[in-house]
Parts: structure tokens; sequence; C-alpha cells
């Protein structure tokens, strides 16, 4: 059988660790050459030795627009384009409304929002017809969450930002959906509670359905079924990925 990538290239921003990293384990193992990025040269450095020549690993901060333009010069020079984009860069922190400061603001819609609009922008003149995009949102941009009110909103804003680029992209054939993972087990999610990221996730995972949070590997599947011809009828769509948090 064929690998549902194979011989395609894909980017995923963001993916030295967490979901990102789940998502280039399961890009290579389908056959597609990875194009990665990440902030830490020294997790980069990991990556890259672990997959060698499947994957090119670019420092990148996707709030940086020197860099999104270099990451995209890198993406030119292979000279193949892309069919498939995972945007997963994000930053997040817990932080009660009385304590946000501007440069909070600016640091989570700097990442969340101005990132992933360069990403994108950055990736169009690249993107083989048909070929398909993934935006990581949250559950968070439900706006229940206490102290998480700058993550969620840069999430709302990004998954009202991804419908309004669906229309615009579908001419092209191109297809750009969201997928809202739930509370994952992530170096993201326990960094949240620096020193106390283990029983932070046991608090989680006591209120949620399974009793237990998400593996990254249960979100990669479902990215990686979004940008496969399986998804072919959806764009625009927002897939929930939550362990059923929301039911919760």
């Amino acid at each position: 059988m064929t690998a549902v990538l194979d011989g395609k290239t894909a980017l995923v921003t963001g993916g030295t660790s967490g979901i990102g990293l789940a998502v280039v384990r399961r890009f290579v193992a389908e056959g597609a050459h990875v194009v990665l990025t990440g902030r830490r040269q020294a997790q980069l450095d990991a990556v890259a030795a672990e997959f060698g020549d499947a994957v090119t690993a670019v420092r990148a901060d996707a709030s940086d627009p020197a860099d999104v333009a270099a990451l995209f010069e890198v993406v030119a020079a292979r000279g193949t384009g892309l069919h498939a984009v995972h945007v997963n860069a994000g930053i997040g922190e817990f932080k009660p409304l009385g304590e946000v400061t501007a440069a909070d603001i600016d640091a989570a819609f700097g990442t969340n929002v101005r990132g992933t609009t360069l990403t994108v922008q950055g990736a169009l003149p690249h993107l083989a017809d048909g070929a398909a995009i993934v935006v990581t949102g949250s559950t968070a941009a439900s706006g229940t969450e206490r102290n998480f009110g700058l993550y969620g909103g840069s999430k709302a804003a990004i998954a009202t930002m991804t419908r309004t680029w669906a229309a615009e992209l579908a001419p092209r054939g191109i297809r750009i959906n969201t997928v809202i993972p739930g509370p994952t087990e992530t170096p993201g999610l326990k960094g949240l509670a620096p020193g106390n990221g283990d029983a932070l996730v046991e608090q989680i995972a006591a209120g949620l359905p399974f009793g237990r949070v998400l593996r990254p590997e249960e979100v990669s599947a479902v990215v990686l079924f979004l940008v496969s011809d399986q998804s072919s009828g959806m764009t625009g769509s927002e897939v929930y990925v939550d362990g059923g948090s929301s039911i919760a």
C-alpha cells in the first residue's frame, strides 16, 4: 500500500516537541520529506539526528517576519513546493486578567495570531494545487478556562481566520482546517505549572471522561487525516480531538 504522503513535501512549525513532533514522526512514516521549525537549536538538532535526510530543520521564531521569510527561502530552494502544512507553533500561559501586561499580549498574539498568519501567507506561493493546511486550535478558544484569556482569545482569532482563508483558498483547491486538541500530555501543558507539571496533568485528567489526557499521537493521527485525500471534502472545518473534554 502506498504511503499517504509518499514523495510529498510537508511543513510543520513548532515541530520539535509535543504535538508538532508527533506530526513530524507521522508524516515521515507516511513518506513525506518534512521541513520543520523550532526556536531552540538543540531541539532542532535532536530531531534532525533522529530522522536524518527525511527532514530539514530550520530555526525560526514564528512571530518574527524575518525568520518566516528565511524559512520559505529554504522551502523555495528545495524546489518541490508544499503539499501539506501543519501550523502548530504557539505559546500560552496561565495569568489572571489583573496581571496581564502589554508584553504578554504582544507575545501571545505575536506568536499565535501573527505567526500563524505569516506562515500561511508565506506558504501560498509554494502550495501545490490541492494542498492541505491544518492549523492547531484549542478548546481554550471557548473562553471558559480561567486565567487563560490571552491564549484562548488568540486561538479564537485563529479559528475565525481559518474559516475565512478556507473560502479564499478554495478556488485553488487548497483546503484548510483546524484541529482542536483537548488537554494533551506535552512539555507545553506541563510548562503551565513549572515544577509541578505532572500534578497539573493528573488534576486535569481526573476531570476528563477517559480519566486521562490525550497523547500527542492521537492528535497527529487526525492531522494526517486532514492533509490526506481521505478528507478531500473538508475545508473550513473544526475537528475536535479532545478526549471528550467538551462533554465533561
